[in-house]
């Protein structure tokens, strides 16, 4: 019996719940295997000569699946066996041969995706339905938690929790300045660090195209590193074993997407990148299993009216639809929190059909003094400032009584940076009078306000 086959068999079953499993043979992995050894073809081409277990593990695949894949290009003269411990497959190197080259360049030019193997359409629907952000546990204190940075009031807290428990849509509104850009975040840290971990494809296959779907850059992955801390064989081991975690997958912290005035319709369909034929994922896509938030919402590129519409359907269905450059469609789940943020007269902005599909609408008014006096302390603080009330009742006495200005939370921190910033350039150590808040609100708050 081959060694790694024996090993196969000592290997205890590693299963993590609700985790996709390795397939078990070529026809579980949704591919064909015209594009399995392209893949290799242009992984080799890409990384040149490598072990056969090497190969397993940047593909993803067990590595009795990709043995097929190997013979089939070592048979058609396509690669060759350039060294190895010869006592199995998975141990021997392999080469591209010129022929094999050539092989690579054509499917390099057919499409350029070279990676972890992707997984069908159908395994990422699955899975995402598996992963659902309803029904999150949520509990008073853990809200808490993830908002003591802030200064809200229990009302609050009372209202946000519901919300996230029902994982459907927010709509934030209220004046400028009063907080609802970081309650929104809140609630997203929230849900990447308390809301559990889910897991995502590398790529997806659909319709013969190949869709990327984890970003590093909006991604935060967890668990172990697959390169440190582990040896080839227990990296062998794992790739021949049955019932393991099916490697094209990564699990992450469930995401939080932000996006403000810079969103257009063409970030809510696929990007298709004409030099590899590849698909990018659009960002609401991307955001499955956690928080999409749509921040300083009717200040986008598209008008409201336009985004609403093309939201409607997936807000109410779950789904949605993405259309592929040979105008094939295909329906995508639509699993995240969405969160609209705007200080724009909802009125002006959104119809009653579209109010109606959001479930839960706060609207963050102004803080009463205690409140304001709270938020001001906790920036005093933060800045490492002396108490000074006479500083609020300066503020409250020439704007915010007179009503010449809405008290703001965001005015605590933007004025008390003023005064930190007015003694640095005097090279005074930084306090807090009432002479220097005046300064301060001179230079920050417009005459014409």
């Amino acid at each position: 019996m081959p060694l790694l086959e024996a090993e196969e068999e000592l290997l205890e079953d590693v299963y993590i719940p609700d985790a996709p499993l390795a397939p078990r043979n070529l026809q579980e992995t949704g591919l064909t295997l015209a594009f399995l050894t392209d893949l290799l073809l242009k992984t080799f081409f890409n990384r040149g000569s490598m072990r056969g277990a090497d190969m397993a593990r940047i593909v993803g695949l067990p590595f009795k699946i990709i043995d097929q894949a190997l013979t089939f290009l070592k048979d058609t003269k396509c690669i060759e066996i350039s060294g190895g411990d010869m006592i199995g497959s998975a141990s021997y190197r392999f080469q591209l041969t010129d022929y094999g080259r050539q092989r690579a360049r054509d499917a390099m030019e057919t499409n350029g995706y070279v990676g972890p193997a992707p997984v069908p359409l159908h395994s990422y629907v699955e899975q995402c339905y598996k992963q659902t952000v309803t029904g999150i546990p949520v509990t008073p204190q853990g809200l808490k938690r993830a908002f003591s940075h802030l200064v809200v009031s229990d009302d609050l807290i009372q209202t946000v929790g519901p919300a996230v428990v029902s994982g459907k849509a927010v709509f934030i509104y209220g004046p400028p300045g009063t907080g609802k850009t970081s309650i929104a975040q809140a609630v997203g840290n929230y849900m990447n660090t308390q809301g559990g971990e889910i897991y995502i494809p590398h790529a997806v296959m659909a319709e013969g195209g190949v869709i990327t779907v984890f970003d590093p850059i909006v991604h935060k992955t967890t668990g172990r590193d697959d390169d440190v801390g582990r040896d080839n064989t227990t990296m062998v081991r794992e790739l021949l074993n049955e019932g393991t975690l099916d490697r094209r997958w990564i699990k992450i912290n469930r995401p939080v997407i932000i996006t403000g005035g810079e969103l257009n319709l063409k970030m809510l369909d696929l990007s298709f990148g004409t030099l590899k034929n590849v698909y990018q994922a659009p960002l609401h896509i991307k955001a499955n299993g956690g928080i999409f938030l749509i921040d300083d919402f009717g200040r986008q590129l598209v008008s409201p009216k336009e985004l609403l519409n093309r939201w409607i359907f997936p807000l109410e269905s779950r789904h949605d639809f993405l259309t592929l450059q040979s105008g094939e469609k295909i329906m995508v789940p639509f699993e995240q929190m969405t969160i609209f943020s705007t200080n724009m007269d909802p009125k002006e902005l959104v119809d009653d059909a579209f109010l109606r599909r959001m479930r839960h609408k706060m609207g963050i008014e102004s803080p009463d003094r205690k409140l304001y006096e709270e938020i001001f302390a906790l920036y005093v603080r933060k800045l490492k400032l002396n108490p000074c009330p006479e500083a609020i009742d300066f503020l409250y006495g020439a704007y915010y009584d007179t009503g010449r200005r809405l008290p703001r939370p965001s005015d605590c921190r933007d004025l008390l940076e003023i005064v930190v910033s007015i003694c640095r350039f005097r090279n005074m150590q930084p306090r807090l009078d009432c002479a220097l808040i005046q300064e301060a609100a001179r230079q920050f708050i417009p005459e014409f306000e």
